[in-house]
């Protein structure tokens, strides 16, 4: 008899977190490198009026749609505190963002998850990865990232920029427990425009 975790795929940890993101399939010349994403999440950060702009809500996240760089997908996004995404991705697409205002914490997954045909897939130990994104720090990202970004402050909003090429065309959400994540649900762009 086999045991419950032989049923459960395993994802191997990726050689290195940090390694060079690529636009994956884009084929487009005029599609966005990471690097010119990462350029607008910071310049647009620093935008101090477009920043001030947000509508700021006690009680749940706000959002403005922006014009990215190349026909990418950017949102400023405002965190009250103590909010979060929960566990996602964002498919096929690659990104960046940047915190504009307050401070933001990042738990991320350094693994390459199956894109799809699995529900559940037990994580091996050491995948798992956090950072602290104070105002002005960013990152970028590669396609099938899976992470969670929240506000963890009890006082203070936070505010970051974020922009995908190419356009979400799905968000994954996932459940965690312990080495266990779960596909719940995928969104697509008409769940949330």
């Amino acid at each position: 008899m086999s045991s419950p975790r032989s049923t459960v795929p395993t994802a191997a940890a990726v050689p290195s977190p940090s390694a060079p993101v690529t636009g994956g399939s884009a084929t487009s010349s005029t599609a966005p490198t990471v690097a010119e994403l990462m350029d607008f999440v910071r310049s647009t950060a620093r935008d101090e009026a477009l920043i001030a702009s947000l509508p700021l809500d006690p009680d749940g996240r706000t959002w403005i749609r922006l014009d990215g760089p190349g026909g990418s997908e950017a949102w400023l996004i405002g965190w009250p505190p103590g909010t979060g995404t929960g566990w996602h991705d964002h498919a096929d697409s690659f990104g960046a963002f940047t915190t504009a205002a307050g401070a933001l914490k990042e738990h991320s997954l350094a693994v390459r998850l199956p894109t799809d045909g699995w529900k559940t897939l037990e994580l091996t130990d050491g995948v798992d990865r956090s950072r602290e994104l104070a105002t002005g720090q960013g990152r970028a990202f590669g396609q099938n990232h899976v992470h969670e970004v929240l506000n963890e402050s009890e006082v203070a909003h936070a505010v970051s920029v974020h922009a995908y090429y190419p356009p979400l065309p799905r968000i994954r959400r996932f459940s965690r427990t312990g080495a266990v994540l779960r596909l719940e649900q995928t969104e697509r762009p008409e769940d949330w425009q």
